[in-house]
């Protein structure tokens, strides 16, 4: 609490916070303002109402880069993963901001709810939110008066959960979180901006994604693909332990390079039991590392341009460029397994 409470210009405000977390970590059944309030001891929820409101000053953006700072000061760890995904909130009324008729997996269905997306920071030691954003439909940004009088500002436009999410995972990059890849489901897999994003800084990803996938022959479906892999293809593996121990899959990995950089492929999941399918489509940034040139491909190199020109130069330069960086890509590994055995 000492971290946000100079946002908050009067002690008041700050009270306010401390009773409103201290409520929002307890087992309460119910979490409105009326059981917080009772719950601090307070006669009315008016208080907390007020500090929820823009009646208390404070920096909103400040106060959602403070537990981030405090995250990542904790969990941070260059094998980082940033997670995307969004929550409902199933609601009654229609003013309550972003309230609207959508599916939200909380109910499974669509309900009345009010549906926000959250970035999670995850790593070996831990996991938590680092950031937020409300998804404001688009009936409410066609309405301005609606949106005036829930306390919208003017500057706030229509954005899609996918526009959010690539949001929030800049605002984290421009703070210098240490991160490799990102991870999502379908909503988040399926749009082309969002993996372009990431794509233009340098990120990895692995999102789940529909049936439909891009080569660079054509469009293909997903499950037309898996049905030519053939058997030595699948292997049995463990998507880390549960309640009942390991979850064992049979996974395939299927590249699908396109014209872009980097290394694009679809990691497909098969239930070991009922045979459903899931796919990821996956990138990792090209590595530009390349071992030193050695005598070998030096003289390599010599044969193929002076001596047997069957190729251009830069078809040969080519070749040259991906034996050394498919060799600078071996010795990393190499030298990881042997750290990861090591006594």
């Amino acid at each position: 609490m000492g971290r946000i409470a100079p946002r908050f210009a009067r002690v008041e405000p700050r009270c306010r916070v401390r009773e409103f977390v201290l409520g929002l970590l307890s087992d309460l059944p119910r979490k409105n303002c009326w059981m917080l309030a009772e719950h601090a001891g307070n006669a009315t929820p008016d208080g907390l109402r007020n500090l929820l409101s823009t009646r208390a000053r404070r920096d909103a953006d400040a106060v959602r880069d403070d537990p981030c700072g405090f995250v990542i000061e904790h969990l941070q760890d260059d094998e980082a993963v940033l997670v995307v995904d969004e929550t409902g909130d199933l609601k009654r009324g229609t003013t309550t901001v972003g309230v609207w008729r959508q599916y939200t997996g909380t109910a499974g269905r669509i309900e009345n709810s009010q549906v926000a997306v959250y970035l999670a920071y995850s790593t070996s030691r831990g996991h938590a939110a680092i950031d937020r954003e409300l998804y404001v439909p688009r009936s409410w940004t066609r309405d301005a008066a609606r949106c005036r009088a829930a306390g919208i500002p003017e500057r706030v436009r229509f954005a899609t959960k996918p526009a959010l999410a690539a949001r929030m995972i800049g605002r984290a990059l421009d703070a210098d979180v240490l991160v490799s890849w990102v991870a999502g489901d379908e909503v988040y897999g399926s749009n082309p901006h969002l993996r372009a994003a990431l794509e233009h800084r340098q990120l990895g990803y692995v999102l789940a994604c529909d049936h439909q996938i891009t080569t660079r022959a054509a469009k293909i479906r997903a499950d037309t693909l898996v049905k030519r892999l053939p058997k030595r293809a699948w292997q049995k593996l463990s998507a880390d332990a549960g309640a009942k121990g390991h979850r064992y899959y049979d996974w395939a990995l299927a590249d699908i390079a396109d014209e872009g950089s980097g290394h694009r492929h679809l990691p497909i999941s098969r239930n070991r039991s009922t045979g459903k399918l899931a796919f990821e489509c996956s990138h990792a940034p090209a590595a530009d590392d390349l071992i030193p040139l050695t005598c070998n491909e030096i003289q390599h190199l010599f044969t193929a341009l002076a001596t047997q020109p069957t190729h251009t130069a830069a078809h040969r330069l080519r070749w040259s460029d991906w034996r050394r960086r498919h060799q600078a890509r071996s010795r990393t590994c190499h030298c990881q397994r042997q750290a990861v055995y090591q006594p």
